[in-house]
C-alpha cells in the first residue's frame, strides 16, 4: 500500500534539517540525560514496597478493569489521592494517566468559549496541545516576562463580564531549567482574580522539603489555581496529579475527556506511586542532587563554561551549541566517551536555540560531573 505523499515530504524535510527523530536502542552510558533524577526508577525498595503493598491489601490485579467512572476506581487510587493531597497541602487531587493526560484534559475542558488563556512560549507541548482542542483563545508573552503578559493581556482582553482570564506557566522549564518569578506572577493574578495554573513536572521531587515542589518551598501553593505535577521524573514512575480545589476536581471528573474516557492506571502503578512518596520522605537523595547542582554550577565557572549556559538552579542545565549538525555532532562525541548527554534539535527549541541537556542526579559522582564538562569545554569554542 503506498504511503501518503503528503507525510513522505513531512519527513523527508526532517532528514533534509538533520532532524528526523529515531528510535535507539539504550546504550549503558553514564546517565545525563534521563528525568530519574533520584534514581527511583530503579529503587529495590520502591519495587518492594509495591509488591507488598498490594498482597497486604488483597489486590491481585494486573489491571484496572475499566474507566474510573466505571469499573476501574479500586482502593489505591482513594488511598493515593488522599495521601497526595495531604502532602502536597491542597484541598483535593485527582490522578491521571499521565502528565499528557492531565495537560490536554485540563486545558481542553476548563477554560471556556469567551475566555483567554496566556502561556509562557515555552510552555511544554502537551498544554499546546490541550489549548488548541479548547473553546477558549490562547495567546502566548514572552518567556518569563510579566511585562509582555501585561501587554498582551491589555492587547487581547475583551470587557465582557464573564471573561475568565487563565495564566500558564511551569516552576521550571523543561527545555531551558530555568523558573519564573513565580511570587510576581502571584501578585498579579491576585490583584485582578486571574486563574493561574502551575505545571510542576521537573520541580516535583527536587525543591522544598522532602522535593514537595517549588510552589510549596516558596509556600505560595494555595495561591494558585491548578497545579500539576507528574510522576514520571524524580518519582521514577508514571502519572501525574492535578491539585486544586474540590470544585475543580468534581469539573474534572465530569467534564474532562482525557480522565472520563480511558482505563485506569492498573493498581501496581498506584502503588508504586504510593511507595515513591513514601521514600521522598526518608531518602537521603534529595540532598544529593542539591549538592550536585551545586557542584555543576561551579565547575562551569572554573571551566569558563557558564557563558554558554541557560542560567538554572534546577536539575536541568543547558549549553546553546547553535545548528542541528553542530549540536548532535558534539553530543555524538561525548557518547563516545561514556556519556549519556542528548542533543536537543529544532523544531523542539527554536532554530539557533538548539542545545546540549545536561541532566543531573543524585548519584551522579562528582568525578563524572568535572570529566563530562571537561569533554565539553573541548568541544565548544569560549
Amino acid at each position: 500500500m503506498l504511503f501518503p505523499e503528503k507525510l513522505h515530504k513531512k519527513f523527508k524535510n526532517r532528514e533534509k534539517s538533520n532532524a528526523l527523530r529515531k528510535l535507539s536502542e539504550q546504550k549503558i552510558l553514564i546517565d545525563f540525560s534521563s528525568n530519574d533524577y533520584l534514581g527511583f526508577t530503579s529503587s529495590k525498595t520502591i519495587f518492594d514496597g509495591a509488591h507488598q503493598l498490594l498482597i497486604k491489601k488483597t489486590i491481585q490485579k494486573n489491571g484496572a478493569t475499566g474507566s474510573r467512572l466505571l469499573s476501574g476506581n479500586h482502593k489505591l487510587y482513594v488511598e493515593a489521592e488522599k495521601m497526595l493531597a495531604d502532602f502536597h497541602n491542597s484541598e483535593e487531587a485527582l490522578i491521571f494517566n499521565s502528565g499528557y493526560d492531565a495537560n490536554v484534559g485540563f486545558f481542553s475542558s476548563v477554560p471556556q468559549r469567551g475566555d483567554i488563556i496566556f502561556y509562557d512560549e515555552l510552555i511544554h507541548a502537551s498544554i499546546r496541545d490541550g489549548m488548541q482542542m479548547s473553546n477558549a483563545k490562547s495567546y502566548k508573552f514572552k518567556h518569563n516576562d510579566i511585562e509582555d503578559l501585561k501587554f498582551q493581556i491589555e492587547r487581547n482582553q475583551k470587557e465582557r463580564s464573564d471573561q475568565e482570564i487563565y495564566i500558564v506557566t511551569e516552576s521550571v522549564f523543561s527545555m531551558d531549567g530555568d523558573c519564573p518569578d513565580l511570587k510576581s506572577l502571584i501578585a498579579f493574578c491576585q490583584k485582578y482574580n486571574y486563574h493561574l495554573i502551575v505545571d510542576e513536572a521537573h520541580a516535583t521531587g527536587v525543591f522544598g522539603d522532602y522535593g514537595v515542589g517549588l510552589l510549596q518551598k516558596l509556600e505560595v501553593e494555595n495561591q494558585v489555581f491548578a497545579r500539576i505535577n507528574t510522576f514520571g521524573k524524580a518519582l521514577g514512575c508514571h502519572g501525574a496529579v492535578v491539585l486544586g480545589s474540590k470544585d475543580l476536581k468534581t469539573y474534572l471528573v465530569n467534564f474532562c475527556r482525557s480522565f472520563i474516557y480511558t482505563t485506569g492506571l492498573p493498581p501496581h502503578s498506584i502503588a508504586t506511586i504510593q511507595m515513591a512518596y513514601e521514600e521522598l520522605q526518608r531518602t537521603p537523595e534529595i540532598e544529593k542532587l542539591i549538592e550536585n547542582i551545586t557542584f555543576f554550577t561551579q565547575e562551569l565557572e572554573s571551566k569558563h563554561l557558564t557563558s554558554r549556559f541557560i542560567k538554572s538552579n534546577s536539575a536541568i542545565h543547558c549549553c546553546i551549541i547553535s545548528g542541528n549538525e553542530n549540536v548532535k555532532k558534539v553530543a555524538n562525541e561525548i557518547q563516545k566517551k561514556g556519556f549519556d548527554v542528548k542533543p536537543i534539535l529544532s523544531p523542539t527549541v527554536p532554530q539557533g536555540k538548539e542545545r546540549l541537556r545536561f541532566c543531573l542526579h543524585s548519584y551522579n559522582s562528582k568525578e563524572e560531573i568535572s570529566e563530562v564538562l571537561e569533554l565539553l569545554a573541548t568541544f565548544v569554542s569560549i
